[in-house]
This record gives C-alpha cells, sequence and structure tokens, in this order.
C-alpha cells in the first residue's frame, strides 16, 4: 500500500518546532510493510491543506493519504473541515472507531473532530496531532485499510 503523510502544524511548518507525529506515523507505516512514498508539512491553512489532499489524490500515485494534527478545537483546526470540502463519499467508521479506542484510554479523545473519506481511488485519514495519539489512532484501523484499498480498487469482498 502507498501512502502519504501530511503533518499540519503552524510551528512545524514554520520551522519553529519539530515534526515529530509525522515521522511517527510514517515508521508504524513502514513497520506494517507499507511503502510511504512522500511526507509533508503545511500550515494550519485550509486552502493549503486542500490543495495538497485534492493534488496528492488525484496523482493516483498513493492509495492513502495521512494526515497528523489540526483536528482539535482550536480556532486554526482546520484540517476535518479541508478534507470534507475534498473526499466525494465519507468513511465514518474509521474516525469512529479512532474515538471510541481514544477515549478507553483518555476521556479527551472524543474531542478529536477527525474525519475520513475517499477521492477518487484514495482514503483520506485524519489522525490527530500528537505522536502517540496518531499512531495509536492508526493502529485501531490499520487492519481495515489493506482490504478497503483493495475493495475501493474494484476488487471483490472476500
Amino acid at each position: 500500500m502507498r501512502v502519504s503523510i501530511l503533518t499540519i502544524s503552524d510551528s512545524v511548518s514554520s520551522g519553529k518546532s519539530e515534526d515529530r507525529s509525522g515521522p511517527a506515523v510514517a515508521q508504524r507505516c513502514r513497520d506494517l510493510g507499507w511503502q510511504v512514498v512522500s511526507t509533508a508539512q503545511h500550515a494550519d491553512d485550509r486552502g493549503s491543506i486542500e490543495s495538497f489532499l485534492k493534488q496528492t489524490a488525484d496523482s493516483r500515485s498513493v492509495d492513502l493519504i495521512l494526515t497528523t494534527g489540526g483536528t482539535g478545537l482550536g480556532p486554526r483546526d482546520v484540517t476535518p473541515e479541508a478534507t470534507a470540502a475534498v473526499i466525494e463519499r465519507t468513511i465514518p467508521g474509521f474516525p469512529e472507531r479512532m474515538r471510541a479506542a481514544g477515549a478507553a484510554k483518555t476521556p479527551r479523545a472524543i474531542l478529536s473532530r477527525g474525519a475520513a473519506g475517499i477521492r477518487g481511488t484514495t482514503i483520506i485519514i485524519n489522525l490527530p496531532g500528537s505522536p502517540a495519539g496518531a499512531v495509536e489512532s492508526l493502529d485501531v484501523i490499520a487492519n481495515l485499510l489493506p482490504h478497503s484499498v483493495d475493495v475501493l480498487h474494484g476488487h471483490h469482498h472476500s
């Protein structure tokens, strides 16, 4: 499975802080045997996020785009809105499952507004911004993703 990872953070994109979430998610993807095709960092800017998601999905060079960050309640947390603007179909079960599993560890997990959906033949999933939250959320749904990509690409359910 080919994956692109987008870290969304004003401080990371401006060089004021180190990206820890993107590399943690990339390492977990590699551990799962997935190919990390690209990684990028963008500010919490809806237009920039939408542009990246559209361009990456429409290139058909990846099966999955994982974003990390921008899913909270802060005034600049716009990742779910950017995702909703570019997806063609939603996949509500992924964020529901991630929030439920996260809430078992910390009640604040239900405050995540992460979304998931499909654009063309690419699945887009918003992960939380903390390294631990991002990897734990990915782990909750990781076993479903290869099958999801296969079905999206026209393979039959088995």
